[in-house]
């Protein structure tokens, strides 16, 4: 015999009416939930950060900033933007026009019933608990990127280097938060089909040979099934498969060329390039930072890189992140 549990949400109540409130909490708490209450709406936003609910419940119409621009304000904060926000509004129909676009999850009219306010509040939080599977999911993939490069010495790291060097390039090139939030999960995953490379080619001293080099070209698109199935990377799928794409169409998998490879996979492409040369190897030392830029120059006027963003990199970064050896490399295999 199974029962059934039903786990406790925490429920933020933003109301300065506190009767008002004191009959959402009580309907709330019959329901299961952990209820708390703020009747100011300057404090909902720091509430939100220390207590972490799972719903919102906010009121539109209260003294000082109002709950258009509390919701406002956490639906543009990366912490707080998936957190469902249920809104009360009056019956004018501006109301519920603007809680739509402030990005309000539902609203309700007041006076409204208990029962119809507890199934509203079910659903949304239904919803939440979704997108905390989904974001569980990904978090377990990031977490095996990082085993995966903790396995070697000469690719620790590695991922974390490429993600502050992309994110240097976000304010020059003028990204939104939406697209810098891209540029940070695909640099963080970008290798993640290497999990598919046996260990003897990533960690092999010497060239690769014909076949070696078709395995370890195989990574873009083996990261791009592994992350396929998870709806909240979907975004991120075009860096993973295409961060080893020329511009004049001789990379892989795909044989993308110039402006078809979208800028974001240019940006991470050079990001990733620069660590590769700037970083230790099985196959040869560190380069130092004056001869990554003399190659990754001569590789952008050969049609490899995009010479507008090489140029760009290094107007920024003028050191690399870890210390190059003082011995010249021989080769400059890129993978």
């Amino acid at each position: 015999m199974s029962v059934n549990v039903r786990t406790p949400h925490r429920i933020l109540i933003v109301d300065d009416e506190p009767s008002l409130a004191e009959l959402l909490r009580t309907v709330l708490e019959a329901e299961g939930h952990q209820v708390n209450v703020v009747l100011d709406a300057l404090a909902a936003v720091d509430q939100v950060a220390k207590y972490r609910p799972d719903l919102v419940i906010l009121d539109v119409d209260m003294p000082g900033i109002g709950g258009f621009e509390v919701c406002r304000q956490l639906k543009c904060a990366r912490a707080t933007r998936l957190i469902p926000i249920l809104m009360l509004t009056g019956a004018a129909i501006h109301e519920r026009v603007q809680a739509w676009e402030f990005g309000a999850d539902g609203f309700m009219l007041k006076p409204f019933q208990p029962r119809e306010l507890a199934s509203r509040c079910r659903s949304l939080l239904r919803q939440k608990d979704l997108v905390d599977a989904l974001d569980s999911a990904e978090s377990i993939v990031f977490s095996l990127a990082r085993t995966l490069e903790a396995k070697s010495p000469y690719t620790h790291g590695h991922s974390a280097r490429v993600t502050a060097y992309a994110l240097s390039q976000s304010k020059r090139l003028g990204l939104g938060e939406t697209e810098i939030d891209v540029l940070r999960r695909g640099a963080a995953l970008h290798d993640i089909g290497k999990i598919s490379t046996p260990d003897f080619i990533l960690n092999k001293p010497g060239r690769l040979n014909a076949q070696e080099l078709e395995v370890i070209q195989r990574h873009p698109a083996e990261g791009a099934r592994i992350v396929e199935p998870l709806h909240s990377a979907q975004d991120v799928i075009p860096l993973i498969r295409w961060h080893h794409e020329r511009m004049d169409g001789m990379g892989y998998p795909d044989g993308l060329t110039g402006r078809s490879i979208s800028p974001l996979v240019r940006v991470l492409a050079v990001a990733d390039t620069y660590d590769a040369l700037a970083s230790n190897r099985p196959y040869r030392s560190a380069m130092p930072h004056d001869l990554c830029r003399q190659v990754m120059l001569e590789n952008a006027a050969s049609g490899g890189l995009d010479p507008e963003l090489v140029r760009g990199f290094f107007e920024t970064v003028k050191a690399p992140a870890i210390a190059a050896e003082p011995e010249l490399p021989e080769s400059a295999r890129l993978t």
